[in-house]
């Protein structure tokens, strides 16, 4: 692409050029900057990004029989930054990937507050349950052998704190939010490979939908370091991120379809125990 500052009108040809950005893998932060490189003014270069990926992603949609994509929540790495901040605390990010959206965070927790976290839900701790697709309920199924609990949204000060804190950090509204669930997996416990989004299919998912609309994201924060095993794999695509004590995965699903390559699971703890963190991310307001 060959711009200067003195052409400024958002051209078929610009569109042209930003879709096969896309399709080559490129994230839109890189998209954008070599837009500005190329002389494009900020304003003017946002615009044209939006709107063509919007338009791009409808039509790929459209044309593929997909769900139509949603909004969803996302941690600002223009520049790609190794250090953001998330309201009361500076976070490193480790990793990041476009397909799936996904980013590892170093340090969203304290040591303190993970002790803290696992004080306070040990009491509460009870076999872990899943969707049950039929009803909108739950129930205990052999996928999944860890133990867990739920905080109300804001039940302690520090759920607000941390609730608070990974709002900020991928911009998404704290009422969207469900409760931190707490999960303990020992020796050989795991979560077999799942999606966190509420399958269209099913007869029990307008039911739980009610409450806030699809699952769109999802921080998973490890409140311990486990000696071995335990990671949060990803077979899509190949990746697995190691359990560290204070450290966080997200990862965004913009909808409930396998296209998104967010199928995950937690795999077997060979050694010690794993306590997790999670909060989901709905599309409105949780209730």
């Amino acid at each position: 692409m060959n711009m200067t500052a003195t052409k400024q009108a958002i051209t078929q040809e610009l569109r042209a050029w930003i879709i096969a950005q896309a399709r080559a893998g490129c994230r839109p932060d890189d998209v954008l900057q070599s837009m500005r490189s190329s002389g494009w003014d900020e304003e003017t270069a946002m615009t044209a990004l939006e709107t063509t990926l919007e338009e791009y992603l409808k039509d790929h949609a459209k044309a593929n029989q997909l769900p139509p994509p949603v909004p969803v929540p996302a941690p600002d790495l223009a520049g790609a930054p190794s250090m953001v901040r998330a309201l009361d605390r500076d976070v490193r990010v480790l990793l990041t990937m476009t397909s799936p959206r996904l980013v590892v965070f170093g340090g969203l927790l304290s040591d303190e507050e993970c002790e803290e976290m696992i004080a306070l839900s040990s009491p509460r701790l009870a076999r872990s349950e899943t969707v049950h697709n039929a009803s909108g309920g739950s129930e205990v199924h052999d996928s999944r052998t860890s133990d867990g609990m739920f905080f109300e949204r804001g039940e302690h000060p520090i759920c607000a704190r941390i609730e608070k804190r990974i709002a900020a950090l991928v911009n998404w509204p704290l009422e969207n939010g469900e409760g931190l669930q707490v999960l303990r997996y020992r020796p050989g416990a795991e979560y077999k490979a799942h999606h966190d989004y509420f399958d269209p299919a099913q007869p029990g998912t307008p039911t739980i939908l009610q409450r806030g609309g699809q699952r769109v994201g999802t921080v998973v924060m490890y409140l311990n370091t486990v000696p071995k095993g335990g990671g949060t794999s990803f077979p899509d695509v190949g990746v697995e991120v190691a359990p560290i004590r204070g450290n966080a995965v997200f990862f965004s699903y913009d909808r409930a379809h396998t296209t998104t390559r967010t199928l995950h699971a937690g795999t077997p703890v060979v050694e010690g125990e794993k306590w997790v963190a999670t909060k989901w991310l709905r599309e409105r307001e949780f209730r």
